[in-house]
């Protein structure tokens, strides 16, 4: 009996040390990738917090407002973009230039470059980079100046890359902020063409007062800020690599202050008071040197033109710029060669005869072919409970698409009064306070048709009245064709006298600035 328990005792001490054993194990295993996980890992499993985010800058040189800049950050169900806008008259050799670039990453949701487009402006011909990884060590990319296209080139690159605008996310996300922290990051920037390894370092930290929202104060004309908002930020930067990132971040890696080499200093700020001011600074510059073009009003409602219901059948127009290159001016009413651009308003009688049927564009294909053009978006609230119910009401029981398109475009144009608000266009925010001007009440026309079901747009650029062009933005509804509405001024379809430059939203919207700083116009014929 007594061995018989002995042997039980060594028994059931085996399976302890086996127990202990496997949950030793275990919690080794749960140490080692909580506090010793590899960068890559670390990162790809940080970035799956990220959330969506704009963030806006006022770009500074010498002590003077030069331009505007913004970071985006678009989180998909498959991927991530980051988009970079820069646009400024920079002083290079003692001259004004204006100068835009734009840079898109496209990430894996775990930050893992899949491709990139970068696309730089200047008094230069223009640029045009795109390429994308070739494997862990390898980048392809092409590079197109002007009109000219450069062979593809194979460059070797030190693992996996970062570009720009990711650095400030993954020194953030890597690891908590804090000073005397390093961080070694593989980076390649598309406008240098580089790769290298960077050494970051947090060297400081501080708290900074940001404007968090602004309003417009009539008597100067301009928008002045009201609410601030104190944010936590560190200094990171790689001392032995000048052309990496070097600047103030938050602890979501969005930054706060960031300073280039050649003395551009970019602050973080409300929209408002970063593109409205700088853009009306611009423009009053522009309207006090005479004879300098034609394009003087930043808005049609800003300006108080008066419009008559569509006039104008054709409207053919020649424009002279540095480079056209990279602008939605062809495609649909719109016709564009060499530097002719002519519009052909919508005929009445056709309008609408090939436009799928209403149960059409509830089938999955349909919604798979214009899905992009059918969802909502940021600011643009596709299928809220508070618009679909009011969308409804207004189209009733009527099923033609063409007739649908128009009592919506009928509905927006009475209901909605047209005041120049100068904020950011929110669709919700316009149906609630029944008041916009044009980029809201076409964010609102937009929201509204795809509630239902319609493929939808935002087309944005100028509109002539009275020998003078006026920047404007208008929405296209997919009626077998795109056709160019105006709930603004109550045009059913927008006559000839609509120039689209752009289709899509702020990050396509803001590329017209560059252009129309340096755009001639001449109308070639308008009936």
């Amino acid at each position: 009996m007594t061995a018989q328990f002995a042997r039980r005792g060594q028994l059931r001490l085996a399976a302890a040390v086996v127990i202990l054993a496997g949950w030793g194990a275990g919690l080794s295993l749960l140490v080692r990738r909580e506090y010793f996980q590899g960068r890559p890992q670390k990162l790809a499993e940080a970035a799956l917090r990220l959330s969506p985010s704009a963030t806006y800058f006022e770009v500074d040189q010498g002590g003077k407002r030069i331009g505007f800049a913004s970071t985006t950050i678009d989180t998909l169900t498959n991927g991530i973009d980051a988009v970079e806008y820069f646009v400024a008259d920079v002083q290079i050799a003692g001259k004004e230039q204006r100068t835009s670039t734009r840079s898109i990453a496209k990430l894996s949701r775990t930050l893992s470059l899949r491709a990139f487009d970068h696309q730089l402006e200047s008094g230069a011909a223009p640029v045009h980079i795109g390429g994308r990884p070739d494997g862990d060590s390898a980048m392809v990319y092409a590079v197109v100046i002007g009109t000219q296209q450069a062979d593809s080139v194979h460059l070797r690159v030190p693992g996996p890359v970062l570009l720009p605008p990711v650095v400030p996310i993954a020194i953030a996300l890597e690891d908590k902020p804090k000073i005397g922290r390093h961080y070694t990051l593989s980076t390649f920037d598309p406008q240098t063409r580089k790769p290298m390894i960077a050494n970051f370092a947090i060297d400081a930290e501080s708290l900074f007062t940001l404007a968090d929202s602004a309003k417009y104060d009539p008597d100067k004309g301009e928008w002045k800020s009201v609410l601030m908002d104190t944010v936590r930020a560190w200094h990171a930067s790689a001392p032995n690599s000048k052309d990496a990132f070097s600047g103030w971040i938050d602890a979501q890696g969005r930054v706060v202050e960031a300073s280039r080499p050649d003395g551009i200093t970019l602050k973080r700020t409300a929209y408002e008071l970063a593109f409205e001011n700088w853009r009306i600074a611009r423009d009053r510059s522009t309207a006090s040197k005479a004879g300098t073009g034609d394009i003087l009003e930043r808005t049609a409602i800003a300006a108080n033109a008066k419009f008559g219901r569509a006039k104008l059948i054709s409207m053919t127009v020649e424009l002279g710029a540095p480079s056209l290159r990279g602008f939605d001016f062809d495609g649909g009413r719109q016709h564009f060669s060499g530097d002719t651009l002519r519009v052909l308003r919508e005929k009445d009688a056709t309008l609408g005869a090939n436009a799928p049927d209403w149960r059409e564009m509830h089938q999955q294909e349909f919604k798979a072919r214009f899905h992009g053009m059918m969802s909502a978006e940021p600011l643009l609230q596709a299928g809220d409970r508070e618009i679909i119910p009011v969308v409804f009401r207004i189209v009733g029981d009527e099923r033609n698409p063409k007739l649908m398109a128009q009592k919506v475009n009928q509905w927006i144009s009475d209901s909605i009064v047209k005041v120049a608000t100068y904020g950011v266009p929110n669709a919700l925010a316009v149906l609630r306070s029944r008041k916009g001007d044009a980029n809201e009440l076409t964010q609102l026309y937009v929201a509204m048709m795809r509630s239902i079901g319609f493929p939808t747009r935002i087309a944005s650029g100028l509109l002539y009245v009275s020998g003078k062009f006026y920047t404007h933005t208008w929405p296209e509804v997919w009626l077998g064709e795109w056709v160019a509405v105006d709930p603004t001024l109550d045009q059913f379809p927008a006559d000839a006298s609509h120039l689209r430059f752009v289709l899509g939203g702020y990050s396509r919207q803001s590329q017209l600035l560059q252009l129309i700083g340096n755009l001639k116009i001449k109308v070639l014929e308008a009936k």
